[in-house]
């Protein structure tokens, strides 16, 4: 089981952590349990200068490792491919149009291609996601342009604002948004407010390939990760087989997804009146706020409600297993009645992954058993619940998150602003006895 996340930005994306570094997103990938990262960001010029002083390719790192061509390594070994994301914001048959889509490269070079090519139409340098008025079936064929090689991923395909389906775009079809390009769009970003079994609804997407990655704005290890791609990749692990896999579907055998309620669009609702409601009250609603009687944000589960052909809980012959989790520190956090940044959710945190070696080993594989032996019993039974879907959550809306339930408690975490220095250390932790 090979774990990827290809949807990451730096520091130079707006709204993302200052401390965004190679350094840290090698560190705290390799806890969560991932295997490969995107870059995020390649056509930022400060990100791209950051890239190429950190990354080396795997052929050229002096290393015997099962990396080809297209992997880049860190100078603690973690591999990455170049990754960015961009905005397309323009008109379309009378209407304006914003779409964002998660872009791959097979290399270094090829990245610096695209961003040259992007200059010619506006600038990189003012947000690692840059903006271009450039229509989705046009940039598709520019990219092509460059090389077969690149692959376009419509992100997060739900959301209202900046999405192939979203209430704002009003797309009913992957082939309104792409055209004639259609045909290089083989696999779609579902997003953290749906996951594959939503889509299974719309028989539309039974040929694309459905994948998950996090979108982060920080290395947190309740961010990064919280959404990924299981590979089954038992040979040469390069660009190619990674493209291979996402065009095909071969050797893609699942994804970790976050339950569909956590995302930040789930339900229709509208949050400066803290309303929120399902499709078949928004229905009844005429989609107005009740309260400010303004548009409410329609959510993602209604959106699909519009567009779905099939009754819930349709499955299509061929599906691929995918696991709804909830970030470690989330459940720690739920259980202890503690911040997520607190020393003592790092504390048990950190034992924990001392003990089990990462977040996915211990959310997916370790035995009640064995977690028995260093937690104590409301903690391994909060971890077995969210591995077997047993936990509850209180349903995102316009742009907030979704609420876990533990027992009869609402786990409400308040904005964070941490630095790497305020993370203790291993030597200073205490034994999971000790809380």
């Amino acid at each position: 089981m090979f774990f990827i996340d290809l949807h990451i930005h730096s520091r130079y994306s707006r709204a993302c952590s200052k401390d965004i570094s190679i350094k840290n997103l090698s560190k705290y990938a390799k806890i969560k349990g991932l295997n490969l990262l995107g870059t995020g960001d390649f056509t930022h010029p400060e990100w791209t200068k950051e890239l190429k002083q950190e990354l080396v390719p795997a052929e050229d790192s002096g290393l015997d490792t099962s990396f080809g061509k297209g992997i880049y390594l860190s100078r603690d070994k973690f591999p990455f491919i170049f990754q960015t994301e961009i905005s397309l914001i323009y008109t379309q048959d009378g209407k304006g149009r914003r779409i964002h889509n998660v872009i791959i490269a097979p290399d270094f070079e090829t990245a610096l291609q695209i961003t040259d090519e992007l200059k010619k139409r506006g600038r990189v340098d003012y947000d690692g996601r840059p903006i271009f008025k450039i229509s989705c079936p046009d940039f598709v064929e520019m990219l092509r342009k460059i090389s077969p090689d690149i692959e376009v991923i419509p992100a997060h395909i739900w959301t209202p604002y900046f999405s192939l389906f979203g209430e704002y775009n009003q797309f009913s079809k992957v082939e309104d948004c792409y055209k004639d390009q259609t045909k290089h769009i083989h696999s779609l970003e579902t997003g953290m407010s749906s996951d594959p079994a939503m889509n299974y609804r719309l028989s539309q997407l039974d040929k694309y390939n459905l994948v998950s990655f996090s979108d982060i704005h920080s290395f947190w290890p309740w961010r990064i990760g919280r959404e990924a791609t299981i590979l089954n990749l038992n040979k040469e692990i390069s660009y190619k087989s990674i493209l291979t896999a996402l065009r095909t579907g071969e050797n893609i055998i699942g994804t970790i997804e976050t339950n569909p309620n956590y995302g930040i669009y789930h339900y229709t609702g509208h949050r400066n009146c803290n309303v929120c409601v399902d499709p078949v009250e928004s229905k009844k609603l005429n989609q107005i706020c009740p309260k400010c009687h303004q548009k409410m944000t329609i959510g993602v589960l209604e959106r699909v409600e519009q567009l779905a052909d099939r009754a819930p809980g349709f499955k299509p012959k061929t599906v691929k297993p995918f696991y709804n989790m909830i970030p470690l520190s989330e459940i720690i956090s739920g259980i202890y009645d503690t911040g997520l940044a607190t020393r003592k959710c790092w504390d048990i945190y950190n034992l924990l992954i001392e003990k089990f070696d990462n977040e996915f080993n211990i959310l997916l594989n370790v035995s009640e058993e064995e977690l028995a032996k260093v937690c104590d019993p409301k903690l391994v039974e909060s971890i077995i619940n969210v591995r077997h879907g047993k936990v509850n959550v209180k349903p995102g809306y316009d742009g907030l998150y979704g609420i876990p339930i533990f027992g009869d408690k609402e786990i409400i975490q308040k904005p964070l602003n941490i630095k790497s220095k305020t993370i203790p250390k291993l030597k200073e932790q205490k034994s999971l006895s000790e809380f």
